[in-house]
């Protein structure tokens, strides 16, 4: 696999701005050249965490013309979905671990002319996917356990690059080319090796595209270099 810079996607995660100015952090986002916002709307029950709710959502929806890349973890994914689907998103990933009909809520994210993901948690089997391939548009791999980001000591799974690996085999192995986004800790570090191993939407936050290290629009730069570096080595095979 080869890499160019647009042939990857940068989701920025929103939860990662300062939400207490988010018409500017969005200015930010689209001057920095990024290709999706991403959006984490968690209900406190999934996991212990709400960063942000419906309100927040669609007052962002208001300030940008960025598409809204939304990553549900909540119980009531129907009642979210619609919600989302009134904003006016682009993409909505749900996870299957909470969903008692998956079908039926992708059918509800399709019918709407929404791409549909699922996205699964660390420690989910990929078989999972199985039955869903022909209503899914894209698959996102949790890389830690949802809502804990912002815990100190939260790492990625040892086995994140090895799942990535896995689940583009999975796809390759059904004649299936779906994008894989990958969710929590992508960093600087390890971008280079989740790309190689067949990851092409990058969730990036606070290891990444909001590292206090520089400005927003100099770490975005610095994720487009790396992964433009990729396109000019030769590709080598994911670790099994």
């Amino acid at each position: 696999m080869t890499a160019s810079n647009r042939s990857i996607a940068i989701a920025a995660s929103l939860i990662c701005a300062d939400l207490c100015n988010i018409e500017r952090e969005l200015q930010r986002m689209e001057a920095a050249g990024i290709d999706l916002l991403h959006v984490d709307l968690i209900d406190a029950h999934f996991s212990p965490s709400m960063p942000m709710g419906i309100e927040v959502i669609q007052q962002a929806r208001k300030k940008t013309s960025l598409p809204f890349d939304v990553h549900l973890m909540v119980h009531d994914n129907e009642f979210f979905i619609r919600e989302m689907l009134k904003i006016g998103v682009q993409r909505i990933s749900f996870h299957p671990e909470s969903a008692f009909h998956v079908d039926r809520c992708l059918g509800l994210v399709r019918d709407a002319g929404i791409q549909a993901g699922l996205a699964l948690m660390p420690a989910t089997p990929l078989t999972v996917l199985e039955y869903c391939l022909d209503r899914l548009d894209f698959v996102l791999l949790m890389l830690i356990n949802p809502g804990f980001a912002g815990h100190a000591g939260e790492t990625q799974a040892p086995y994140a690059r090895r799942k990535v690996a896995d689940c583009r085999q999975f796809l390759s192995d059904r004649g299936v080319m779906l994008p894989i986004e990958v969710d929590g800790r992508v960093s600087f570090d390890n971008i280079p090796e989740l790309v190689m191993a067949g990851a092409t939407d990058l969730v990036a936050g606070s290891s990444s595209a909001f590292h206090p290290g520089a400005e927003l629009a100099t770490n975005v730069a610095r994720i487009r270099a790396l992964i433009a570096d990729l396109g000019r080595s030769p590709p080598r095979p994911a670790d099994r």
